[in-house]
């Protein structure tokens, strides 16, 4: 038998302008990774109850697809939340605080003039703006005040930046060089630190997160940085060898 919650039978996002495998419904958040309800009926009384907002709006769709980057708040909680991958290419729920729960990032996807001459840019969700700076280009990260909808600041192309695709996704790392292909994907280098450089695509970079020395976000939980297998038992090697000693000690004091 299937699990009633899993395979087939798990909740389908909305349409949205999400890709299916970059989303994750309202309800799984509330119910699976935030523990806000135990049935799908009590998120469904949540969701009624209009105590949930996705960037800065109330949604009443359990169904509701959150993606990469969306301020997700509860009001009855207080709590803010950003939807982030993390090195293991799963989506990570991040804390984060009630002064930053009032931007949020987008990634510039292209620009182009609508009817009577008005520019327009468009980002990484859909999200159409009228009229933006003239010196923001594709592949820039702006940041929109999530009450009043505008622009107050933008990043240029940079070398901070965090991986939303591919193999490498959700590290964080430093780009170092930049391959342009005709007719193909552009390619970027990254530099890590322990030496394990990697390349990937250009789309699948979304570059960060600091101005200056000031980071726009909080850096989630390991901030980023791709542990393989030795650096993950080098880690939980401590805790074992706490766990065996008081094992020992435990059967010792048995015999004793």
């Amino acid at each position: 038998m299937l699990d009633k919650l899993t395979s087939v039978f798990a909740p389908h996002p909305s349409t949205c302008p999400h890709k299916l495998r970059a989303c994750l419904p309202l309800i799984l958040l509330l119910r699976n990774r935030l523990k806000y309800a135990l049935t799908g009926d009590e998120v469904k009384k949540i969701c009624i109850h209009r105590f949930n907002k996705i960037d800065g709006k109330v949604r009443t769709d359990m169904t509701y697809p959150a993606g990469f980057m969306d301020v997700i708040s509860t009001d009855k909680t207080g709590e803010n939340f950003h939807l982030i991958n993390d090195t293991n290419s799963r989506f990570g729920v991040h804390w984060i605080t009630p002064e930053e729960a009032k931007y949020k990032l987008y990634k510039m996807r292209k620009t182009f003039v609508g009817t009577k001459g008005i520019p327009h840019l468009v980002t990484h969700d859909a999200c159409t703006i009228c009229y933006p700076d003239h010196l923001i280009k594709v592949d820039d990260t702006i940041q929109i005040d999530l009450e009043g909808g505008k622009i107050t600041d933008f990043i240029k192309y940079g070398n901070l930046c965090m991986v939303t695709g591919g193999a490498n996704l959700g590290r964080i790392d430093v780009l170092t060089n930049r391959e342009r292909h005709l007719g193909s994907f552009g390619v970027v280098h990254m530099k890590v630190a322990n030496g394990n450089n990697f390349a990937t695509r250009l789309s699948n970079i979304f570059f960060l997160i600091i101005k200056g020395n000031k980071p726009w976000i909080s850096p989630p939980h390991g901030k980023g940085i791709h542990l393989n297998h030795g650096g993950r038992e080098r880690d939980w090697q401590p805790n074992r060898t706490v766990v065996e000693w008081s094992l020992g000690d435990v059967i010792g004091s048995l015999y004793t």
